[in-house]
Order: C-alpha cells, then sequence, then structure tokens
C-alpha cells in the first residue's frame, strides 16, 4: 500500500527536513506501508524551495512542486493531492502542528477499520490566542446553523482519505475552495481522533487575524446561501412593519393633526436604513464577485517547478 503525504508549505525553511525525519522515523516501522511526501511551494519568500529540491534530489520517495507565487494553502493542498499517487492520502502541516504519532493509528483505522476518512480536531486550545479561539468558535457555531454540511468544531486540514474519497475531492472544482466544507461534503465513512494542541516545532504562523476572519467569511459564503435568505426576511418584515407605521402616522394626522416628527428622527431612520441597504448590498456583492471569479475560469495555481518521480537508486533517509 502506498500513502501519499502531501504537506504545503510557506516560509518553512526551518521545518523541512525536520518534518521529514519525523514522519520517516514513524512510517519506517510500519509493515507492507510504504510512502511518499510531496512538498508544497506556496509561493515562499525564503529557501524553502531550496530545501525541498535538495530533498527531493536525494531521497526516492521526496517529490516537491512550486508555485510561480503564493496561491493560498486552499491551491496548494489541491496541487498536492491531484499529484499524489498513493491508496491513500494524508494531509499534513509542516509545522508538526499535526502530530506524526498518530499516523499509525489512522492508517490503522482505513486499512483494517475500514474508515474511508480519518480525520483530526484538537481537544483543546491551549497556547492560541484567547480571541481567536473564542470567534473560533463562534464561527463554527454559526456555519453549522446555516449550513447543510457539518463542520466539526476544531478539526484540523490533517486526515487521511481512501483513493476514491479522493477522487471524488477532485472532482469538485470551484476556484473558491473551503476544504473542511468540501472534504465533509463528500459523506463517506469517517472518523474522528481527537488529541491536545501542539505547539509549532519552529518558526510563527503566517495566519493573522484578518486571514482568518476572511476565510471564515469564505466558507460561510462557499457553504450557504443563508445570508442572501436573511436579507429577503429582513426586507420583508421592514417593508411589512413600514407599512403599518404608515397607516399608524396617517390616523394620527387625521384624527389628532399632530405634524410629522421631527429631523433627528427623520435622519437617524434614514440612516438606520440606509446602513442596512449597504450591509445587504454587501452581502449580494460576495456573491456575485464569487460568481465573477468562477465565471473566469482561471486555474487556481500556476506551477512553476516540479520534481519528476525520482528512480530508485537513490536514499530513502536524511542524515543527521
Amino acid at each position: 500500500m502506498l500513502v501519499s503525504i502531501v504537506v504545503p508549505c510557506y516560509n518553512e525553511e526551518k521545518s523541512i527536513k525536520l518534518f521529514y525525519n519525523e514522519i520517516h522515523n514513524v512510517l519506517k516501522t510500519l509493515e507492507g506501508i510504504e510512502y511518499e511526501c510531496i512538498f508544497v511551494n506556496d509561493g515562499s519568500k525564503d529557501t524553502t524551495e531550496n530545501e525541498m529540491r535538495e530533498l527531493s534530489e536525494s531521497l526516492t520517495n521526496v517529490r516537491f512542486i512550486s508555485f510561480s507565487r503564493n496561491f493560498g494553502k486552499e491551491a496548494a493542498m489541491l496541487a498536492g493531492i491531484e499529484a499524489a499517487r498513493g491508496d491513500a492520502v494524508v494531509l499534513m502541516d509542516v509545522d508538526l502542528q499535526d502530530p506524526p504519532g498518530l499516523l499509525p493509528q489512522m492508517i490503522e483505522d482505513w486499512l483494517i477499520g475500514g474508515y474511508d476518512v480519518v480525520y483530526t480536531r484538537r481537544s483543546t486550545r491551549s497556547g492560541e490566542p484567547p480571541l481567536r479561539s473564542w470567534f473560533a468558535g463562534q464561527f463554527y457555531k454559526l456555519i453549522n446553523k446555516m449550513s447543510d454540511v457539518h463542520i466539526v468544531d476544531g478539526a484540523r486540514d490533517y486526515r487521511l482519505m481512501d483513493r476514491k474519497a479522493v477522487d471524488s475531492f477532485l472532482r469538485l472544482r470551484e476556484r473558491n475552495r473551503f476544504a473542511k466544507g468540501l472534504f465533509m461534503w463528500g459523506g463517506y465513512k469517517s472518523k474522528c481522533i481527537e488529541f491536545e494542541n501542539v505547539e509549532r516545532a519552529v518558526g510563527s504562523t503566517s495566519w493573522s487575524f484578518w486571514k482568518l476572519f476572511h476565510y471564515a467569511i469564505d466558507g460561510i459564503v462557499s457553504f450557504t446561501i443563508s445570508p442572501l435568505r436573511w436579507a429577503t426576511y429582513f426586507g420583508l418584515l421592514t417593508a411589512i412593519t413600514s407599512f403599518f407605521y404608515m397607516f399608524y402616522v396617517i390616523f394620527k394626522k387625521l384624527m389628532f393633526g399632530n405634524p410629522v416628527s421631527g429631523y433627528a428622527s427623520i435622519v437617524t431612520i434614514l440612516l438606520f436604513f440606509g446602513g442596512i441597504q449597504l450591509i445587504f448590498l454587501g452581502i449580494i456583492g460576495e456573491y456575485i464577485g464569487r460568481i465573477f471569479i468562477e465565471v473566469k475560469g482561471r486555474p487556481n495555481y500556476i506551477i512553476k517547478e516540479e520534481s519528476s518521480i525520482p528512480s530508485k537508486n537513490r536514499k530513502t533517509m536524511v542524515k543527521k
């Protein structure tokens, strides 16, 4: 059995060889399991590409793909999965926050347990800023209320997928990708493995709060049209309320002759509804913008360089 390990990388020059050594030490003990590592350089600005190239030139089971620029983690995962040849594909982060020690259990659940997908989730968010943890929890609650696809709170991209699950994933060709949702959308027999949060081995994350916020918006817009429905419902409720208020104003004028309320109240109402309209226009714009991107049909990524399938006359481990 061949297991392909797909590893997206962005400015991870210090992690490449460390990651491979950890993977090798775990998987070399498994009988009947061969593996390949596919590193994907997502437009790194450091020497990540050189580290990948050096490793692939010395090892039979290492390949690399290098993008022409930074296209994002979603594109890097897609490129790696498309290049994978394995009977199963494992997605992992190179920073070792995805514990390699879980791989034997994941492979066992796949081969013996009969699961098509074995994914992981963090049982704790220790070491993460409290504000980010709170927003992450609220995001999962919100999207699960709005979407028909259940996305597990704390689920990682770290997962093993059987070849048929991989092939189904690759049939989803949208340009705006939210992999956590796409993985669950397939509906294959799945098992979740929990682990406590692990700090990065080296370096620091490139995911800022605002990047995560934009990623959350992408997830909501990609998997539900509920915001559009909310806009419709709110507009209908506002129209009905305004209709009754109109009769109230007319009745008050005819019965009591009171003049229309003053400038302050009118301006306040106009500003309120003007703001609501702008918000709804923004929601509609998010969906229209994604339609525009999809219709153009641009590729998800452009490959600048990739290694060929290695010959068998090279070494299969890194010297420490």
